[in-house]
């Protein structure tokens, strides 16, 4: 779910075209509270986990971290039955080998996330975040004002945004100017409602109607929305709109139109008084692409496009 206002092209379906090849198997087992709990568990049972010491003594003892993540994002993160299955999940279990605590994944909306973090609910949160200097410094986009003290990213993966319309009802819609006097659905606090509002002021200083903008909670209403004809188009980062595409209506509800934008890397956020836990985490993230098993889960997802050469920290601009 990328957040950022500056907005710059990038490859189109050329950089996930091999999304087609997405799989809806491997699964975490729900565990702990019901529908809240998901734990990724470490199958390393020889010995000490590699990278276990540079976690913090209470990570260590708690022999947990927990995780903010909206498991409504297909193919990130979602729920197949009962059981939770995507990107990060499986990405976070490959964290886990090396770093010998479980990853305690817990249910919330995507915009609650780092407050959640904040106060202590989270250890971490890994839902698809764009890492951008807005987070990073605790800036609200919108008025540019501080609202925070921000929060450090762990980069991990690269994604674009894209327009969706119903299938064989695009309209004319294949850019973001083709929006103005339109009606678009998006996910609330993500770089696709950003970039509609940014828009939207465009429409209106070019003397064009603005946008009418609907957000919703999470993707999976958005969509909703958009197939029942109640809005022109949606937006989401280019693997969810991919995969929505892909499987939606057994590949009749929706099409994409025109490029994807605002490429930036997902991260995972840590709190700025975590620098320990963030080094680990990328400590971590280096040790499973060396290893291979990062590369495993993007071919497993079909996201080799989007992959980083080794971890990064605040890499967003």
């Amino acid at each position: 779910m990328t957040a950022s206002t500056t907005r710059r092209s990038s490859a189109a379906r050329s950089r996930w075209a091999a999304m087609g090849a997405i799989a809806v198997t491997g699964a975490l087992l729900l565990t702990g509270c019901g529908d809240q709990r998901d734990k990724v568990t470490n199958t390393d049972a020889s010995g000490k986990p590699p990278l276990f010491s540079l976690l913090p003594k209470e990570i260590q003892s708690a022999g947990v971290i927990k995780v903010g993540s909206d498991i409504n994002y297909p193919p990130v993160e979602f729920r197949k039955g009962n059981a939770v299955v995507g990107i990060d999940p499986d990405i976070a279990e490959a964290l886990s080998k090396q770093l010998g605590v479980e990853f305690e994944f817990s249910n919330a909306t995507f915009d609650t996330l780092i407050s959640g973090m904040k106060s202590d609910r989270y250890d971490i949160a890994m839902s698809a975040m764009t890492d951008n200097k807005s987070r990073q410094e605790g800036i609200d986009p919108d008025s540019g004002k501080k609202v925070g003290e921000g929060v450090d990213f762990v980069d991990y993966l690269t994604a674009g945004v894209s327009i969706y319309t119903r299938k064989g009802d695009t309209q004319g819609i294949s850019t973001w100017d083709d929006l103005c006097g339109r009606k678009i659905v998006v996910q609330r606090g993500t770089t696709s409602h950003d970039l509609a509002k940014a828009q939207s002021k465009t429409c209106e200083k070019d003397d064009k109607k603005a946008i009418s903008i609907e957000a919703f909670a999470n993707d999976t209403e958005a969509q909703t929305r958009l197939r029942g004809g109640g809005a022109d188009a949606g937006s989401s980062d280019f693997p969810v709109a991919a995969y929505a595409v892909r499987t939606s209506g057994g590949g009749n509800d929706f099409e994409l139109v025109g490029d994807q934008v605002e490429a930036a890397p997902y991260g995972i956020a840590v709190s700025k008084e975590d620098a320990q836990l963030r080094d680990a985490l990328k400590a971590a993230l280096d040790a499973i692409i060396r290893t291979g098993d990062y590369e495993k889960v993007l071919k497993k997802w079909g996201v080799e496009d989007g992959a980083v050469e080794q971890g990064a920290i605040n890499g967003g601009k």
